[in-house]
């Protein structure tokens, strides 16, 4: 057998030379690949744990703010007294008509969404669903109130009942020690809080006020909406289901 040429040895050697570099170049991706996602992984969790706190609303308690099935981002340095970042922006003083999110007193793996109504001192009630504060009505624009059925707890504030299945029995208890003259004192350290939807709200009428320690932050945005369409705007292409859903991002105030 004669011995290959010099030309067919040259066309032959450089192939597994050429296979070691193309696996080399691949890992070298593939590690620059994992390492870019373990970055945004790393970024994504510092986020979720010390700066935003992502919140669904499962009701129509907040209409017309919040809607059902929107999806939002809450800020959770705002109300954090010494929060990781309160040497450059001081946490705000919560103040009446500020939007909540906290813990659920009855269940706190759950959060709930309300606006702040009555803070520590305030003397709360409630008359034909109007609030007032220190036996002065407030302005409340946000707040929807359709005259329906009567409800004396619910439209008028304290009124308490022999028994009422709805109430937090912890909170039946501590309400009847805390009416005086038509009204409920805040205490130090926590909150009064209503649904924006007066009608249609579990709040604190129902459960009672919140504390300090249960509050998560002040919501700042949603960016996705489950509402389906409207059937006078049900949208008739893709096109324009998309521009629907992305008219649902908005900031909160």
């Amino acid at each position: 057998m004669s011995a290959a040429s010099p030309v067919d040895m040259a066309s032959v050697a450089p192939r597994p030379a050429r296979r070691r570099k193309r696996s080399s170049s691949f890992f070298g991706e593939a590690l620059i690949l994992l390492r870019l996602v373990l970055e945004i992984l790393v970024i994504a969790i510092f986020i979720v744990t010390f700066i935003v706190q992502p919140f669904r609303i499962p009701s129509a308690s907040m209409q017309p703010t919040l809607f059902a099935g929107d999806f939002g981002l809450a800020d959770k340095q705002s109300f954090e007294p010494e929060g990781l970042f309160s040497h450059l922006l001081p946490p705000a003083r919560i103040a009446r008509g500020d939007l909540m999110v906290f813990h659920y007193p009855v269940d706190p793996q759950l959060y709930l969404v309300k606006r702040v109504v009555g803070v520590p001192g305030d003397r709360v009630r409630l008359r034909a669903g109007r609030v007032w504060i220190d036996e002065q009505p407030i302005a409340e624009p946000y707040a929807f109130y359709k005259p329906a059925v009567a409800n004396p707890f619910r439209d008028d504030f304290p009124w308490l009942p022999p028994v009422d299945p709805a109430l937090a029995p912890p909170w039946w208890s501590q309400l009847r020690h805390a009416m005086h003259d038509g009204e409920v004192t805040v205490p130090e350290g926590q909150y009064f809080v209503l649904g924006d939807n007066r009608n249609d709200s579990e709040d604190s009428r129902y459960w009672g006020f919140v504390p300090r320690s249960a509050i998560v932050g002040r919501p700042l945005l949603v960016y996705f909406s489950l509402r389906p369409p409207s059937e006078e705007t049900r949208p008739a292409s893709l096109t324009h289901r998309l521009h629907e859903d992305l008219s649902h991002l908005r900031i909160l105030r």
